[in-house]
Order: structure tokens, then sequence, then C-alpha cells
């Protein structure tokens, strides 16, 4: 019997995913090359099966011009939804490049929410243009998640959701699912409402399906732990769902009325962007993508060098102070990186507990004086131990107990501060308004930098009788 010629096409395809879980290079050559040869029946087959977002994945790792022809070849067989999928600089890439029919697809076939997040970025005349395309009700819900800023839950809610009168018995829920074309394709929760659309509870629908048909659905819906409003700030609105452990909630508008619903799966993007954030942002990276051009990366990272370079340039104007010292006794020089350095360390242990606890709302009014006490005594403890080490280990090494000493007083003075620093600069910051993780690094290794060097080369001077 023949072998079916499907079956040879699948043996032909290279893996999507090598072992590592990335895009296989030899199925991102295949892809490349039904592209080069405008091979469409092939560039199908490769991507006929693949969910919308290992598309995107593929989509990203193409260069410009081949994300477009990708998307012209296989014209009504590309799943819009990958475009939801792609990280920002590639997604307004391709929406100025795509034709608005190609764009109107996608608004008409995503959640409100994703092609609101679709056309953010967009000039106004340009999204006009693509509404227009659309039908009235999906331009009508993506006009209104449009309408709310970038970070609030407004933005991110779908205007896609059930909801039913507090009087309806359960038989009467599910004839109403049963037959209502215009619902959402999946749903987790059915929100109960009273007649001025105010939401009074909700029910699962696992719920539904295992209660009797008479009973009453206000008998069996349960009371909200938290109904959020189109107004509130979406990572606030993240941190409630992990703390309520939330699969879906409501969203309302300025007169209580039910206007949108929050599900896990956007919950769970903002909870992963936001800890993105607040890595890249110690480290001086802020709002960078893996797919951004050369020119990008060096303007997001360049002001943020320069300041480090003031930074550092105070530092080494704090050893100037000390040059006929560190010129009397060169161990100086070998040992002083080392007070520095181990400051450093510490204060960034302190920034970044400080950090999380303050984007998780961890760290308050009621309990931040026993932190500060706590991160105190955590330094004063580390600074003894290491004075301990650091102490006995110069005196080995050099054959001075008064160096040991030195080091070993500057090491208690550093660690000190460096666990002050790293609490006290996030506090600090987030008292401003500014951005804790963006900005705390730079300052908390100022701090300990400087310190360290003044600490360790002052104590010598006046110790050793040096300078």
């Amino acid at each position: 019997m023949a072998t079916p010629v499907a079956d040879i096409m699948a043996e032909e395809r290279p893996p999507l995913r090598d072992e590592d879980g990335g895009i296989s290079p030899a199925f991102l050559r295949a892809v490349e090359e039904a592209i080069a040869a405008g091979d469409i029946d092939r560039l199908r087959f490769l991507v006929r099966d693949l969910h919308e977002a290992d598309l995107a994945d593929v989509i990203e790792l193409l260069p410009h011009d081949e994300r477009i022809r990708l998307i012209r070849l296989l014209d009504r067989q590309f799943n819009v939804e990958a475009l939801s999928e792609l990280e920002e600089p590639v997604r307004d890439e391709l929406m100025e490049a795509l034709p608005p029919q190609v764009i109107a697809r996608a608004v008409r076939k995503l959640e409100s929410d994703d092609a609101a997040w679709l056309l953010e970025d967009l000039e106004e005349e340009e999204k006009r243009r693509i509404l227009q395309r659309v039908p009235r009700a999906d331009r009508i819900a993506v006009e209104r998640a449009l309408h709310y800023p970038e970070d609030t839950a407004g933005r991110h809610m779908q205007a896609e959701f059930v909801a039913v009168p507090e009087h309806w018995t359960v038989g009467e829920v599910i004839d109403f699912l049963r037959t209502e074309d215009d619902l959402p394709d999946e749903f987790f929760e059915i929100y109960v409402v009273d007649p001025r659309f105010h939401v009074l509870g909700t029910v699962s629908t696992a719920r539904l399906l295992r209660t009797p048909r008479e009973t009453r659905i206000s008998e069996i819906a349960e009371k909200l732990p938290v109904v959020f409003h189109v107004h509130d700030d979406i990572e606030d609105v993240a941190r409630q769902f992990e703390h309520y452990n939330l699969v879906s909630a409501p969203v309302v508008d300025d007169s209580g009325r039910l206007v949108g619903s929050l599900y896990i799966d956007d919950i769970v993007d903002v909870l992963e962007e936001e800890a993105a954030e607040d890595m890249l942002g110690m480290h001086g990276v802020h709002d960078e993508e893996i797919s951004d051009s050369v020119l990008n990366i060096t303007r997001s990272r360049f002001v943020w060098l320069f300041i480090n370079l003031g930074t550092a340039v105070l530092a080494s104007w704090v050893i100037s102070w000390f040059d006929a010292t560190i010129q009397q006794m060169v161990a100086l020089a070998v040992l002083m990186p080392i007070v520095a350095s181990m400051g450093g360390n510490a204060g960034t242990q302190t920034m970044a507990v400080t950090v999380r606890a303050l984007a998780t709302n961890e760290l308050g009014r009621a309990n931040i004086w026993r932190v500060i006490f706590r991160e105190t005594a955590v330094g004063m403890l580390n600074g003894l131990l290491f004075a301990i080490i650091m102490g006995a280990f110069t005196w080995w090494w050099f054959g001075s107990d008064q160096l040991g000493l030195v080091i070993a007083m500057a090491m208690v003075v550093n660690l000190l501060a460096a666990a002050l620093a790293g609490i006290l600069i996030p506090l600090a910051l987030e008292k401003m308004g500014a951005d804790p993780a963006l900005a705390s690094t730079i300052f908390v290794t100022t701090v300990t930098d400087v310190v360290g060097f003044f600490s360790f080369l002052g104590l010598a001077a006046w110790w050793l009788g040096l300078g």
C-alpha cells in the first residue's frame, strides 16, 4: 500500500523545537527557503498546525522583509492571532508594513483587549481606517478599550463576558448558553447581575452544571472577593489576582455597571512583564526586547552608563584624597577593592529584597521599621563575621595585625552602610515617585564604593599614621 503524501511530507518537516526548547535552526531554515522560493504550498505545510505563539516565535526570528513576505504568501491562511503574541518592536514594525485589510482581519478575530494592544501605537487616522473595516460591535469594544490608559484595568479587560439576571434559574442559564450565538469562545465564570447591571456574584461553569435546573442562579452565586474599576492600575490588579487566586474578575465603570472581565491569561502576561521590568531595571536596562535594533539598545543603555561613569569618577575622586597614603603602603591598593566589592554585593542583596517587597506591597507602614531594623542587624552581623575573616586573612597575607584591624573595621562600616543604603534608597525613591527597580542599583553602588574607599583608606591614614 502506498504511503500517503501527507505522511511523506510529515517525515520531511523538520522538528519545530530543538532540545533546548527554542525554534530549531532546521525548521527556521526550511521556512526561509520556502519564502525565498515563493513556495506557498511548502510554506503553508510548514506552519499550518502551529499555535499562534509558536508562529510568532518564528516570525520574530525572520528578517523584516521575510516577515512581510511570509504573511503575504500565506494570505488568508495566515493565523492573524499570531500578531497579538509578538514582541512590541516586531508588532510595531509589522503594523506599519501590513495592509489595513490584514490588520482588520486580526482585529475581527482577536479579543477586544488583544485587538486594542495591536492598534495602540498606530496613528489615529490609521486606526480609523482599520476600524472602518470591522463590524460595529467589535469596533465599539476596541474603541472603548483604547479610550483607557495603557496601564489600567480598562485597557486589559475583555468586553466579551457572560452575565445573567439574578432571577433566572440554572436551567434558564444553561439554555441561554446553548442557544446564544454572541458569547465568548471561552469563559470560566458567569456573572450574576441586578437590573442596573451591577455585579452581585459569580458562578463557575462547573458548579452551574452540577446544580439542579430549578435552582435560582442567585442562590449558588459566590460573593466576589474583589471587583475592579476601569481605572485601577493593572499592576495592583495583578497582585490582587495573585493574592486571591483568581481565574477571572469583573470590571465596572464609574456608575458601577459591569463593562468587562479580566482573565488570568492576560494577568500572567502583566506579572511576567512586571517581573522582567524590575529585573532589567536593577541593571540599568529599561523596556528592552531581544528583537530591538542596535540603535535603540544603545540609546536605552547609554544614559545609565553615563550616570554610572559619573559615580565611578566620584569614587575615584575619593581615592585621590589618599594618594600619599596608598604610596606608603601598596597593600592598601590590593585590599581596598575587596571592601568596596563586599559592600556592593551586600547592598545589592538588601536592595533586591526591598524592591521585591515594594513591588508586591509586602513592605508598608505597618512593618517598615521592623524591616529596617532587621536589615541593619543583618548588615552589622555580616560585617562582624567578615571583619574576623578578612582581618585574620590580611594578618596572614601581609604579616600586619594593624592592617588586619583596619580592614576589619572598614568591613563593619561598609556592610552596615550597604544594608542601610539597600533599604533606605529604594524607600526614598518610592516616596519620590521614582521607580526603585530602575534607579536603586546605581545609587546603592555609589554609596558602598564611596563609603568603602573612604572608611578603609581614612582608617588606614589615621590608625597606621600614614599620609
